[in-house]
């Protein structure tokens, strides 16, 4: 399920980046009010303002609704071990260590 959320998130990021990279700034407007290239655009002079307005905002709740989800999913999701089937391994005693020599004591 997470998968598929994931995979959704994606292709809807993909989307709403192209989606607003296609949307003329607002300077574009001034030159399609007087003629300029408004039968060259790819809606008409003003048929696609409204059309992709709709659509980043249905981009943007599908977004928003995915990111939210992820986060909920993420946070309850409880930590699981690949090793809980496996016994914890037995420390054995470490031996004890040679007990460092003397030094030779001097004779006087």
């Amino acid at each position: 399920m997470s998968i598929l959320i994931t995979l959704i998130h994606v292709i809807v990021c993909i989307l709403l980046i192209v989606i607003i990279l296609l949307q003329a700034g607002k300077g574009a407007g001034m030159g399609a009010a007087f003629g300029g290239g408004g039968s060259q655009t790819l809606f008409g002079s003003t048929g696609g303002t409204s059309f992709l307005a709709k659509l980043t905002a249905g981009a943007a709740i599908i977004f928003m609704l995915t990111c939210l989800t992820l986060a909920y999913t993420s946070a309850t999701r409880k930590s699981e071990s690949i090793l809980t089937d496996e016994p914890a391994p037995v420390s054995q005693p470490a031996e004890k260590a040679p007990a460092a020599p003397q030094p030779p004591a001097a004779s006087e």
